[in-house]
C-alpha cells in the first residue's frame, strides 16, 4: 500500500492506495479539487465534509452529462450503421439490375447484327427495343449515381 497526500479545495488529505495506482488517485484528485475551486463559498470557510459533498456533486453532475452525451452518440452511431446497410443493399439490388441490363442490350445489339438488312420493321422494332433497354441502363446508373451521392 501507498500513502499519498492530496490537496482538494485547499486542504490536505492522506490517502491510501495500492501501489501503482498514486497516478491515478493523484488525477482523481485534481479533477476533485478543479471541482471545489467552483464552489463559490462567499468568503466563508465551509467544513471539508461539505466541502467535498459539493464538488463530488459537481462531478458526478458532469461526469451524468458526459454519459448522456456518449448515449446519444451511441444511437446515432447506430442510426448511421442502419443507413448504411440500407444503402448498401439498395446498391447491391442496383448492381443486379444493371447487371440485367447490360444483358439485355447485349442481346439486343445482337438481334441487330444478325438481323437482315432487308426487312426495315425487323431492324426498326430491334432498334426501338434497343433503344428502351438503353434508356433503362441510363435511368438504373443515375439510381446508381445518386445512392452513391447519398451515402
Amino acid at each position: 500500500m501507498s500513502q499519498v497526500t492530496v490537496e482538494i479545495g485547499g486542504r490536505a488529505f492522506d490517502v491510501v492506495c495500492q501501489e501503482g495506482e498514486e497516478e491515478y488517485l493523484q488525477a482523481a484528485a485534481a479533477m476533485l479539487n478543479e471541482e471545489a475551486a467552483k464552489i463559490d463559498t462567499g468568503g466563508q470557510r465551509i467544513p471539508e465534509s461539505r466541502m467535498l459533498l459539493m464538488a463530488g456533486l459537481l462531478l458526478a453532475d458532469r461526469t451524468a452529462a458526459v454519459e448522456d452525451q456518449l448515449g446519444q452518440m451511441e444511437k446515432t452511431g447506430k442510426a448511421g450503421q442502419e443507413q448504411s446497410a440500407e444503402y448498401e443493399a439498395k446498391l447491391r439490388q442496383a448492381d443486379v439490375q444493371v447487371a440485367t441490363l447490360q444483358a439485355r442490350v447485349a442481346e439486343v445489339e445482337a438481334k441487330m447484327a444478325s438481323a437482315d438488312a432487308g426487312t426495315s420493321q425487323e431492324l426498326a422494332d430491334v432498334t426501338a427495343e434497343r433503344d428502351a433497354a438503353l434508356d433503362s441502363f441510363e435511368k438504373a446508373i443515375d439510381k446508381l449515381e445518386a445512392l452513391t451521392k447519398a451515402s
